[in-house]
């Protein structure tokens, strides 16, 4: 029992730093691009890869979790029918999709609102997303082969390469925008070259038609919850170009982009957090314990919106050359809705907090309701407020997605798996949050802030968790007594001496 736990947290581990540093790496590309396009380049960018996100959904239809579940589940000698059947099926599917979209590239361009200049790449999107797709069973077997170090390995190949192309295209070549376009192709196709050696081997089976509708049964529900998810996390940038323009969409891109630092966290803490609590929840002090984890997050959390929120602009443009800040001028007041899209992904935090009694209970048929619900706030509320607010109003929407979610999903597992949350310290937290940019927002319209206003606003932060008691010493004792601790076991040699 031991072993198989450490060789959960081992790959868990493996798995979530490969995803974590990738997120980073990709980050590290829009100071880069904010150097070398313009604001309305950079909302083309934005756009077609929001439909690139949507076309990864329907590409895939959920066959990658129905091959996982029924590889699982097939005696050894049944494993490679299982991948022929899946891979051979996504792969017929993929090549006719991909050949609808390079007819129908046209009517999609005018779709997308992308502009005639740039109507050539959706040739790259059409092979993107073929590569991409055609890689995914093959990651999920290595998943299902417990190849952790492999498949994180090809995951950084794919950015590492995707991220030396885009400097070599971009400042040797100066191929503008098409740079980002090229790069990816050329590393999902490198990706997929890769991965030959794990398909073609398996691919003696064809496809068994009982065994392809078992796994179409399974797999077509998961296509409505993945679009509503990818809703959430995507959609308003479409809506954003319609109701603005492509120089809007690129401001706003970059401030959303910055949400990085709370996304971050929120990953590592969720790769963390899913076995920690289901290898725990037998405990006696289980409710307890998630209870307290829940503090310490939305704790820990709040200070870093804080301290990110107040001094991201500074950072972001600081002049570490004549003329060149981090992140290009034209671009920086597109920094101004990110305290707010920080928020949102703490309030993405709080609701990956409340997953434990869902899956403990087995209760996940809610969080498609659940994701549908915050992607229709999403959609609602972007429409509503983009035009009166512009980008800050697509920020409120997302935060306000998040909201919903969060609270629709403390509802359902309250119900089925009460939970003792400390609801005063956290409305407290949050509370300061709320009135600390509140505060912010007020002197930056009103004034301009200054770096005395962030400071003493940092302060003041610091200084109102403190008035109201939200963490003391007494509760890290407590937090630190509830952990399980490993029993002693004397051994034999020992009880002799």
């Amino acid at each position: 029992m031991r072993d198989k736990i450490r060789e959960l947290t081992k790959d868990t581990a493996i798995y979530g730093i490969s995803t974590i540093v990738g997120r980073f790496l990709n980050f590290l590309l829009i100071p880069f691009y904010t150097h070398f396009i313009s604001t309305g380049a950079m909302g083309v960018y934005t756009n077609i890869y929001a439909y690139v996100a949507f076309l990864n959904i329907l590409y895939i239809y959920g066959m990658d979790a129905a091959f996982m579940k029924y590889s699982s589940l097939a005696a050894p000698g049944e494993k490679k029918q299982t991948f022929s059947s899946a891979y051979l099926a996504v792969s017929l599917t993929t090549l006719l999709l991909s050949g609808l979209l390079f007819l129908l590239r046209s009517p999609f361009n005018s779709l997308m609102q992308v502009p005639s200049r740039y109507s050539h790449l959706v040739v790259y999107v059409v092979f993107i997303v073929l590569c991409d797709t055609l890689a995914l069973i093959p990651f999920a077997n290595l998943r299902l082969e417990r190849r952790a170090k492999k498949f994180a390995l090809v995951k950084l190949g794919n950015i590492l390469l995707n991220l030396g192309l885009n400097l070599l295209f971009f400042i040797k070549l100066r191929m503008g925008i098409e740079s980002i376009f090229l790069a990816n192709l050329i590393a999902s196709a490198a990706t997929l070259l890769v991965l030959l050696p794990e398909i073609l081997p398996r691919l003696r089976g064809g496809i068994r038609a009982d065994l392809l509708r078992r796994m179409l049964r399974f797999g077509l529900p998961y296509l409505p919850a993945s679009l509503a998810s990818i809703m959430v996390h995507v959609i308003d940038r479409p809506i954003v170009l319609r109701l603005t323009d492509h120089h809007t969409l690129g401001l706003y891109q970059t401030g959303h982009k910055l949400g990085i630092f709370m996304m971050l966290v929120v990953s590592m803490f969720q790769y963390a957090w899913q076995p920690f609590f289901l290898n725990n929840a037998r405990e006696k002090n289980a409710r307890e314990m998630f209870a307290r984890v829940m503090t310490l997050f939305v704790l820990a959390a709040g200070l870093l919106w804080a301290v990110v929120s107040l001094f991201i602009d500074l950072f972001a443009g600081w002049e570490f050359a004549a003329g060149r800040s981090l992140i290009a001028a034209p671009f920086l007041p597109g920094l101004v809705i990110v305290p707010v899209i920080l928020l949102a992904y703490l309030f993405n935090g709080i609701y990956v907090n409340l997953w434990a009694g869902i899956y403990i209970e087995e209760k996940t048929k809610y969080f498609p309701l659940v994701t549908g619900a915050g992607a229709l706030v999403n959609v609602a509320a972007n429409f509503l407020l983009i035009p009166r607010l512009g980008i800050m109003g697509a920020a409120l929407a997302v935060l306000a997605s998040y909201l919903v979610m969060a609270l629709l999903l403390h509802q359902v597992a309250r119900r089925f798996y009460p939970v003792p949350y400390e609801y005063g310290k956290l409305a407290r937290i949050l509370g300061t949050v709320i009135v600390t940019a509140a505060a912010y927002y007020w002197i930056y319209f009103r004034v301009g802030i200054e770096l005395w206003h962030r400071c003493a606003l940092l302060a003041g932060f610091i200084a109102l968790l403190l008035a109201l008691r939200v963490v003391t010493r007494q509760d890290l004792r407590r937090v630190k007594e509830l952990l399980p601790r490993k029993k002693r076991v004397t051994s034999n040699k020992s009880a002799r001496g």
